[in-house]
């Protein structure tokens, strides 16, 4: 077997030799036909390698038949079809991820995240019993390994453009790494931690824009809210856990901060507009679909939720700025009778000087509820409860390292004395303090630890605490 390997080396290289000369048919012919005349080559071998040579030179012709037809002078029929082909021919995109085939760019971002989280609650008890707190309350701590405030996610963009207008269709899809239980319609309708289950998907983006450079853009289908979607966009636990809502049966994700600072501003139906800017302004104003109130009484709404958002971006003296303002405002009509109006309103400023970025966030509210939008909105019989909250929040980095803290708090008032008496153990105020340490291992990829402490208050008095450590890392792409 080894002379046959070394016979072949031979006879190729003697081919090579001679196609340095002037080429012609069956070089390598010649070459076996004299080594075997020699007796070099058995029959056997001499037949084989005879063989392998001709299917040589047979793909050999054929390369140089097709380079003689590429390389011959075009005619301009040929031109002009080459360059209608051209455009249906495949290319990268100068960034991102994605490519272009035809009209359209299609472009690809994901996120994968995982953490492990241990969480130390509040011994239950008659005094720890907080309806709507978001401090663990239990007998034993517990560890999972679970999502941060984020579920993975992987969107796809197809952009294009007809007839003057820039044309996008957005599709978002959020696996999470936590088993959804078992009948649960959704990805975030609680945990099943046992054997044989399986991860939900939510399907929380779908929607089209259109728009033009000086006309700006419209958007039709499901979204993030306006209202409260910079407070948790410019959040430094929306990247890690925050506070971890429940442990033992880990749904899709944790709380972060959602209900110690702000309420969640949710994904929702909308047809929304927004301004081209016009020196670092932007403004976003949208008609969204109306949401029932998730404990106040039935409803049947008929108009539909309005929302608005006002941005500036701008730089003084090598200091940055991000400054928002966004309002909600929603008719609630009752089924048994009579209507209620939820309203909301938020500021916040996000100033970066050199690698110190600091946060600030407030809102007001009557008839939006704590924690997610509809949640102790009312109470029985649909009289509004006011709300409010805030943060604050810095963050410091330095070259792969970061170190960041924030605080916030969530209140709930009553609607009347009657709901205080109904409702002894409402929560009063919601609150949490983070930790934070971040290493940039690549581009990619961001290792974080971080320590929650998070606080809940009744209006009876009653009060919960737990602590919170998580360790992981989040990748996006």
């Amino acid at each position: 077997m080894i002379a046959k390997i070394m016979l072949r080396g031979t006879v190729a290289l003697g081919a090579l030799a001679m196609t340095t000369a002037p080429a012609f048919a069956g070089t390598g012919e010649i070459l076996l036909k004299r080594l075997h005349e020699k007796g070099i080559l058995t029959d056997e071998e001499y037949n084989e390698l005879l063989a392998e040579e001709q299917q040589s030179e047979q793909r050999e012709a054929h390369q140089n038949a097709v380079i003689a037809v590429t390389e011959a002078p075009a005619t301009a029929t040929e031109k002009a079809q080459g360059a209608l082909d051209h455009d249906k021919f495949v290319k990268m995109t100068d960034s991102g991820i994605g490519f272009e085939v035809g009209p359209a760019t299609i472009k690809f971002a994901g996120s994968v995240n995982g953490f492990y989280v241990h969480d130390n609650p509040a011994t239950a008890s008659a005094t720890t019993s907080v309806v709507g707190g978001i401090a663990s309350v239990g007998t034993k701590n517990s560890s999972a390994v679970r999502n941060g405030l984020l579920p993975g996610f992987l969107t796809v963009s197809v952009s294009t453009q007809q007839a003057g207008w820039d044309v996008n269709a957005f599709f978002g899809l959020y696996p999470g790494i936590n088993s959804a239980a078992w009948g649960a319609l959704g990805a975030n309708n609680g945990g099943q931690p046992t054997a044989l289950a399986t991860a939900g998907i939510d399907a929380r983006q779908t929607y089209m824009t259109f728009g033009k450079p000086k006309f700006g853009t419209i958007k039709i289908g499901r979204d993030i809210g306006l209202f409260g979607s910079d407070a948790i966009l410019n959040d430094i636990t929306l990247l890690s856990s925050g506070s971890p809502g429940g442990n033992v049966a880990p749904a899709n994700t944790t709380l972060g901060r959602i209900g110690s600072g702000y309420i969640y501003t949710d994904f929702q139906p909308q047809m929304t507009y927004s301004t081209p800017k016009l020196g670092g302004f932007q403004a976003s104003v949208g008609v969204f679909q109306p949401l029932s109130s998730l404990t106040g009484p039935a409803q049947a709404n008929s108009q539909p939720g309005f929302q608005g958002k006002l941005t500036y971006d701008g730089t003084f003296g090598g200091v940055g700025a991000h400054l928002w303002a966004s309002g909600v405002s929603q008719k609630h009509d009752m089924t048994a009778g009579g209507d209620y109006t939820g309203r909301g309103l938020d500021v916040g400023a996000k100033v970066t000087a050199g690698p110190i970025a600091v946060t600030g966030y407030y809102y007001t509210a009557e008839g939006l509820g704590t924690t997610v939008l509809g949640l102790f909105d009312t109470d029985a019989s649909g009289n509004t409860r006011s709300s409010d909250g805030f943060y604050v929040q810095g963050l410091a980095t330095f070259g792969k390292f970061a170190v960041g803290g924030s605080y916030g708090e969530s209140s709930l008032d009553y609607a009347n004395a009657a709901d205080a008496l109904a409702n002894p153990d409402l929560v009063k105020t919601n609150a949490s303090t983070v930790g934070q340490v971040r290493y940039s291992l690549t581009s990619w990829v961001t290792l974080i630890g971080e320590y929650v402490h998070s606080k809940a208050k009744a209006h009876s008095g009653n009060s919960a605490s737990s602590d919170a450590l998580a360790l992981g890392g989040i990748l996006f792409f």
